[in-house]
């Protein structure tokens, strides 16, 4: 089951961890961050690596989301209906691309700190 507060509190993360460790080192801060939001949300999940994995995956898959709604009502806005179904088309490949990338650096953190936190 998704825990919404774990889910917003870990898309804040994702946001704010990679842009701190920006200011320390030089590369893989997007991938460390992500890691560590990941981490922080299986925390907070506390029943197990699989629900740690799952929330973690779905606070990275929630900027695609969010990003790709954006970029709909922005085209819909410019482009009328031709931006509405270029925006659709390129908002689903971008979903598609963050739960994928979530799945890989966040999941794995959420599960690996589920399970800590957990028993």
């Amino acid at each position: 089951m998704v825990k919404w507060g774990a889910v917003i509190v870990g898309f804040v993360l994702s946001l704010a961890f990679p842009a701190i460790l920006d200011l320390f080192m030089d590369s893989w801060t997007s991938v460390i961050g992500l890691f560590l939001a990941g981490f922080v949300v299986g925390i907070m999940v506390k029943e197990g690596a699989f629900n740690g994995f799952w929330n973690a995956t779905v606070a990275g898959a929630f900027g695609g989301i969010v990003t790709a709604i954006l970029i709909t009502i922005l085209g819909t806005a410019v482009a009328g209906l031709a931006g509405m179904v270029t925006g659709a088309f390129t908002g689903i490949i971008m979903i598609i691309a963050a739960l994928l990338f979530s799945m890989i650096f966040m999941g794995i953190g959420g599960a690996i700190g589920a399970a800590i936190a957990g028993y």
